[in-house]
């Protein structure tokens, strides 16, 4: 039972809940505009170039010091520096996509590859903000858990 308690956590579960929420934007970038666009119609060269929309995952290193430097003017003071930095980027990327469902792919391809591209730049920010806040809430034992 003693082994079980470190995922009843508070901290833990809030982690758990924050990968959730930082992993279905990567599964949309992923999977879902793929399938959108094909059952829209795109050729799937296209489809195949829509992939470069995931490159903010692979390059998320280049921001990610900034993004830790940095505090929300305004927010940080009210909610400190990391949870600030979820606030808004959950709020971005419902934004984007938003903005990225009401576009058409068939009749605006590079719309809906800017709404894409900045719903992947959203959620890889987002994966930083949330890694640095896992690694500062949790203590060092419950580490491997979250």
């Amino acid at each position: 039972m003693a082994a079980t308690k470190v995922y009843f956590d508070r901290r833990v579960i809030t982690v758990l809940f924050l990968g959730f929420s930082s992993g279905l934007p990567l599964l949309l970038v992923f999977s879902t505009l793929s399938l959108w666009l094909k059952d829209e119609g795109i050729s799937k060269t296209v489809i195949g170039l829509f992939a470069l929309v995931r490159m903010p995952y692979t390059f998320k290193f280049v921001w990610a010091p900034l993004i830790d430097r940095l505090s929300v003017p305004f927010l940080g003071g009210w909610l400190g520096r990391r949870r600030a930095w979820v606030v808004v980027t959950q709020i971005a990327l419902m934004a984007s996509i938003l903005a990225m469902a009401s576009t058409s792919p068939s009749l605006t391809p590079g719309l809906t590859a800017f709404y894409a591209l900045f719903v992947a730049f959203c959620s890889a920010s987002q994966d930083i903000v949330i890694d640095a806040y896992r690694i500062e809430i949790l203590e060092q034992r419950q580490q491997g858990v979250g």
